[in-house]
């Protein structure tokens, strides 16, 4: 008798409500996150990201499960705030209190690095002069990538990490802020606050692996000609 196939596990998401935006997060997969104007868009596009998500898990070392955007399981809805309307995901989560051990700890670290460096490789590949979003806006790539660092430094205060916002082509100074930041999220957690009202782990490796994909694909769709 052949063995009964291994049953994939959900994915676990969390939804965080906003009145204009809703965002769809996939809480144990720090940066597979996306936003629409409801519940039902904010899901139908985490789903569509899957593939591209994929692409940085498999960087991480870690195989996001096939099929996992048909995989999707709503285990949570939080109240969103201004900052969801205004486009982060600001809501922490109940699932973001689980504490860490150490292998969970280190994946979590690991996905986060991958994002780091997709988000480099675009930068790297990309041109100087993005083309313009549908009203005429949007940054270049470079204050795009000044961007990233500027609330990586900001991001990193909120897990306990002081350490100055590094110039944009600083590359030891990004490095030592990154590694810092790591070494956090890399350490067994019971799941409470990196630092004194601080961010719980969970949530800052959600928030910071988001911010940097987030920015990344915009940099790649917005490096290809506009449909015409």
């Amino acid at each position: 008798m052949s063995p009964s196939p291994r049953r994939q596990l959900p994915i676990a998401v969390c939804i965080e409500l906003g009145a204009k935006r809703v965002f769809a997060s996939a809480l144990d997969w720090p940066g597979w996150c996306r936003s629409g104007r409801d519940e039902h868009q904010a899901l139908v596009a985490l789903e569509d990201y899957a593939s591209r998500y994929g692409v940085v898990a498999a960087e991480a070392g870690v195989a996001l499960p096939e099929d996992a955007g048909a995989s999707l399981a709503v285990v949570e809805r939080v109240a969103g705030s201004a900052t969801t309307d205004f486009g982060a995901p600001g809501a922490v989560a109940a699932g973001d209190a689980a504490a860490s051990g150490p292998g969970e700890a280190r994946r979590i670290a690991a996905l986060v690095d991958a994002s780091w460096r997709a988000l480099d490789r675009v930068v790297a590949a990309a041109p100087a002069t993005l083309r313009k979003g549908p009203r005429g806006g949007g940054r270049d790539r470079d204050a795009i990538a000044a961007h990233v660092l500027a609330a990586e430094a900001a991001y990193a205060r909120k897990l306990g990490v002081r350490l100055p916002a590094p110039e944009p082509g600083d590359v030891e100074a990004v490095a030592r802020l990154r590694a810092a930041i790591l070494a956090v999220l890399a350490a067994t957690s019971d799941g409470s606050p990196a630092s004194e009202r601080g961010w719980l782990p969970r949530y800052g490796a959600r928030r910071i692996a988001w911010h940097a994909l987030d920015h990344a694909w915009e940099i790649e769709d917005r490096s290809e000609p506009a449909e015409s």
